[in-house]
């Protein structure tokens, strides 16, 4: 299966708390911190919902 590199680039400081959980259950919390996953529709989604907060490395 595929992978995808998730990388958090702002804070979720003053953000809404669906998006801090949203960050949180993909494994980051702290800018610059990343997260290799499978690239299946649910993270795909996550990521979509925080879009703002993260951005995404195919590899």
């Amino acid at each position: 299966m595929a992978k995808i590199i998730v990388k958090q680039v702002k804070s979720i400081i003053g953000r809404p708390e669906y998006q801090r959980k949203v960050v949180m259950a993909l494994g980051l919390g702290r800018i610059g911190k990343t997260r290799e996953m499978n690239d299946s529709e649910s993270v795909r989604g996550m990521v979509a919902k925080v879009s703002h907060l993260v951005e995404i490395v195919e590899k």
